[in-house]
């Protein structure tokens, strides 16, 4: 992983909202837009901008299923970045 990735991950981290996503994706990953809003005192376009941020930072991944976009967590980038550290 190279430092500009370890650089997106973090910095896709330190929003609270990204890391909410996040942990919602963890205990029930595979889900839409609106499902992932629900709740948030933010809006559905903040909620989109924040789900962005987080696939180029590689810590989601999307799948088109007809007309529903599917979110899933990819722990992989952390995986990565927690094992750098602890060997």
């Amino acid at each position: 992983m190279s430092v500009a990735e370890r650089d997106a991950v973090f910095a896709a981290l330190a929003d609270e909202y990204r890391r909410v996503l996040l942990e919602r994706l963890r205990r029930d990953n595979g889900q839409t837009l609106a499902r992932l809003c629900k709740g948030l005192p933010i809006s559905r376009q903040a909620v989109t901008k924040h789900l962005t941020a987080l696939e180029e930072a590689s810590l989601i991944l999307t799948e088109r299923r007809g007309r529903e976009k599917l979110h899933y967590l990819n722990p992989v980038p952390i995986h990565a970045i927690a094992m750098r550290w602890l060997k």
